[in-house]
């Protein structure tokens, strides 16, 4: 395995298809292949190492999506109560329903309340801009910044269909985020670095970048249309926030997100066999929590962030408590019912409980769904199954 993974990814840098890259597999005794190939950032002398640290975006989401379970388990949050007695401006969201003459936008009052579940499973009506024609129509006439300026006005969109009705890929999880301060009293990163990173020897991973991270970072860089690469050092999410992006706002190093990767791998114990997720709520977040949704292809509505995205065109896909989970067996490899996301500067990976296998991969290239990354992250995946 070593040396196929090894080939695909040395032959992608050679041939320029990535400035750097990391990529990381395990099983549930521990980490079984990790290597890193080009550079940080091209033009630069620093090499893409396995503790390089990148901007992971929405691989955020399951972390969040672990900490609200936690304060499940504790009693402390609701998966199916109203999320408007936690985070009362909830209640008050609309859903869009066009625009008038002059532009300004209409809404009218959802049929039914928002919940934690509809949240973490992206069927409450929140979308992105970045697929969302409508939204970004809305934040352009209320001036609504984007969301990874995390300031609180970035979450005061609407919803594009009744919660439950539908699954559409959006803001929810920050709001998810929300809910873990209001119900825990902390910070966000506060109550991570607490009851995640801590428990799982995740040393390099926060919302804050710390001097060391500093150091070991790589730095995205834009594919423009003729397939050149150009580096990008300005981009980086908000050091002092208006909010912790629960939806997209951590760095970390590919081993330390496979800690997180192996946890689920172990019905919730660390690698000291710490329980971090009791095994009948990690099993819970597994499986398909969303009823007869479906998850569909993302349209671009911003070239310049995201290719038109969807895993696995064509194939059965549904969503448990924070994961994409595939329905049918990958080309890959990976199992039915495994669990997988990204982050948007094309970070990836997958849980596959029924092999025992795992991985974490990580470029820092836009926009999303690169046409040269999504395909090295499924040729990595295929040389950890074998398959290459």
């Amino acid at each position: 395995m070593k040396a196929a993974a090894d080939k695909v990814l040395k032959d992608a840098v050679s041939k320029g298809d990535v400035p750097g890259v990391v990529a990381t597999a395990t099983d549930a005794k521990g980490t079984t292949y990790e290597g890193g190939f080009g550079k940080r950032m091209l033009g630069e002398t620093a090499e893409m190492t396995p503790d390089t640290v990148v901007w992971i975006a929405s691989m955020t989401k399951a972390v969040t999506g672990a900490a609200a379970m936690q304060l499940v388990e504790r009693g402390k949050l609701s998966l199916d109560g109203p999320a408007k007695d936690v985070i009362p401006a909830l209640g008050e969201v609309g859903v869009l329903d066009g625009f008038d003459s002059a532009g300004k936008p209409k809404t009218r009052k959802a049929k039914s309340d928002i919940t934690l579940r509809h949240l973490l499973t992206h069927t409450a009506g929140f979308g992105y801009d970045i697929w969302s024609p409508e939204i970004a129509k809305y934040m352009e006439a209320m001036e609504v910044p984007g969301i990874i300026s995390c300031q609180d006005k970035a979450l005061t969109t609407p919803l594009l269909f009744d919660p439950g009705e539908r699954w559409f890929y959006g803001i929810n999880i920050d709001f998810a985020g929300k809910m873990v301060e209001a119900a825990s009293g902390q910070k966000l990163g506060k109550y991570m670095q607490d009851n995640l990173f801590g428990p799982l020897g995740m040393t390099s991973t926060a919302f804050r970048i710390t001097d060391d991270m500093r150091k070991r970072m790589a730095r995205i860089h834009h594919r423009g249309a003729d397939g050149a690469l150009m580096p990008d050092p300005t981009i980086e999410i908000p050091q002092e926030p208006e909010f912790e992006m629960g939806g997209g706002g951590l760095y970390s190093t590919a081993g330390d997100y496979l800690k997180f990767v192996r946890m689920m791998l172990n019905q919730g114990k660390s690698d000291k066999g710490e329980a971090v997720l009791k095994p009948a709520t990690v099993a819970e977040m597994s499986n398909n929590a969303m009823g007869d949704c479906k998850v569909c292809l993302l349209e671009t509505a911003a070239p310049p962030f995201s290719n038109d995205a969807e895993f696995f065109p064509g194939m059965d896909k549904q969503w448990g408590l924070s994961f994409m989970i595939n329905n049918e067996e990958a080309p890959t490899g990976r199992s039915p019912g495994s669990l997988a996301w990204a982050g948007l500067a094309n970070t990836y990976y997958w849980i596959d409980q029924n092999k025992g296998v795992g991985g974490v991969y990580a470029t820092q290239v836009l926009p999303f769904a690169d046409v040269k990354s999504l395909p090295l992250f499924h040729a990595f995946e295929s040389a950890v199954y074998g398959r290459s």
